[in-house]
């Protein structure tokens, strides 16, 4: 799983990097050509669920997710485990009832039988939407996991009293975020 997060965490900066030259030439014909990239707009409708959402797993792996640690961050032991997994099993309802919404979405969206297998498709070039459709349940299919196995060593933590579980993204001090952040920029992370 933790390749496969990190290859959809790849694509997602792909996609970025691949709007941002579909800017640059739309730019470009529009200064030079007097003629836009036609399209320019379907383009970034269908590409924004690659770039907001397929990376979702990889930021909550990393514990990169905004969180609220004021009440959190002063809890220890078995009350910060219980903590973690109470929110961790809240979130893992609602990605379980978006999986299942954004499938619906995608399934009204696809139709094998119909021109390029989509019932809808962008205003003005006619792309297909099933395919930006599709990454959203998948996505949060494999947030799914991700949450499952946080779970997992979340209730280990609390069952057995472990400090420093397993699968579980850990809650850093101001300090500690500020150290691995100058050792990031250092060129001193692992």
């Amino acid at each position: 799983m933790l390749k496969l997060e990190t290859v959809f965490a790849f694509l997602s900066g792909l996609g970025a990097f691949a709007l941002m030259m579909l800017a640059v030439v739309s730019v470009s014909g529009r200064n030079l050509f007097n003629e836009p990239l036609r399209g320019y707009v379907d383009w970034i409708e269908t590409a924004m669920p690659l770039i907001a959402i397929l990376g979702i797993s990889y930021v909550q792996r990393q514990g990169g997710h905004i969180r609220m640690d004021i009440v959190v961050g002063k809890l220890r032991g078995r009350a910060l485990w219980a903590a973690e997994w109470l929110t961790t099993f809240g979130i893992l309802v609602l990605i379980v009832a978006l999986v299942w919404g954004s499938w619906a979405h995608f399934d009204r969206s696809f139709d094998m039988t119909r021109p390029m297998w989509s019932r809808d498709s962008t205003i003005d070039i006619g792309l297909p939407l099933w395919p930006a459709k599709l990454i959203v349940p998948v996505a949060f299919t494999v947030m799914s996991l991700r949450l499952l196995l946080q779970l997992w060593g979340y209730t280990r933590a609390l069952v057995m009293g472990l400090e420093h579980p397993v699968a579980v993204p850990l809650v850093q001090s101001v300090a500690e975020q500020a150290a691995e952040e100058a050792a990031h920029i250092q060129g001193h992370d692992d």
